[in-house]
């Protein structure tokens, strides 16, 4: 059970970013939601590339935190010795 608990923060993070810019059109908030979807509408094409580089770095600072919680949480898991 706790291995589930385990992913929990990396999904939360990406549901957190998939609704950024529901959250922020509701509540009248400036944010990266809002200032990615404005620079599509406008082909501002190194702003969208900056937000989607921040939202995919923090996305896989998550997952590998989330991988690393399983090692830590039960030590039987090891993806040093996994046969390919």
């Amino acid at each position: 059970m706790l291995i589930v608990i385990a992913g929990f923060p990396a999904l939360f993070v990406s549901v957190f970013f998939g609704s950024s810019l529901i959250i922020e059109t509701i509540f009248s908030l400036d944010g990266l939601g809002r200032l990615g979807f404005e620079a599509a509408v406008q082909r501002d094409y190194p702003v969208i590339f900056g937000t989607l580089f921040v939202f995919s770095v923090i996305g896989l600072v998550m997952g590998l935190i989330s991988d690393l919680m399983y090692v830590w949480i039960d030590p039987r898991i090891d993806f040093e010795t996994r046969e390919t």
